[in-house]
């Protein structure tokens, strides 16, 4: 399995190769087409005309700032604090979802998306989802062969963009014992 390595960054595992570049494209993409479609060709903007700035821009701040804390959150957890060596982060956002930066980024195309209630924005946005999913699935493969055991039981606990109300070894301590 090919993986990228941070120099700068020792205690990461590493991600996909293409990773970064992809998520990059996808940005300048998904601007141009947001850009294009809801202010100049006007092409899948309609539903604008039956929900209204009052009602789409709370919305969008809301959805930007959920996004703003997990990346921010996330951020500073991998980039900023010391790491002796890899290790398995389960505080702060990461005790919330496994992928709080990647839920961020996804959180920030959607405040966009609800802004211009573009179906071309809507549509690319599935595919950046799908993109984040799977690249999150790649470093996940790469997260278990480093720290196994303790990887695995961190993602029975945790959800990857949505968080567990109740993992089943959370569950499992309340059932009565046989």
């Amino acid at each position: 399995m090919k993986v990228k390595k941070h120099k700068e960054h020792p205690h990461l595992t590493g991600e996909h190769p293409w990773g970064d570049t992809i998520q990059l494209m996808l940005f300048f993409i998904f601007i141009a087409v947001y850009i294009l479609d809801s202010f100049f060709f006007e092409i899948s903007i309609f539903l604008t005309k039956y929900i209204s700035n009052t009602v789409r821009v709370p919305i969008a701040i809301l959805i930007f700032v959920m996004g703003s804390i997990l990346a921010v959150g996330a951020s500073r957890k991998v980039f900023i604090s010391k790491h002796s060596e890899p290790e398995v982060i389960r505080n702060g956002v990461f005790g919330i979802v496994r992928h709080p930066l990647y839920l961020g980024v996804i959180l920030f195309y959607l405040a966009a998306v609800i802004l211009s209630l573009s179906i071309i924005s809507f549509a690319l946005w599935i595919l950046i989802v799908v993109f984040y999913y799977l690249i999150s699935n790649y470093e996940e493969k790469l997260l278990n062969e480093a720290f196994g055991e303790k990887y695995r039981d961190y993602k029975e606990s945790t959800g990857m963009f949505f968080p567990k109300i109740c993992s089943r070894s959370k569950l499992a301590d309340h059932l009565p014992k046989s």
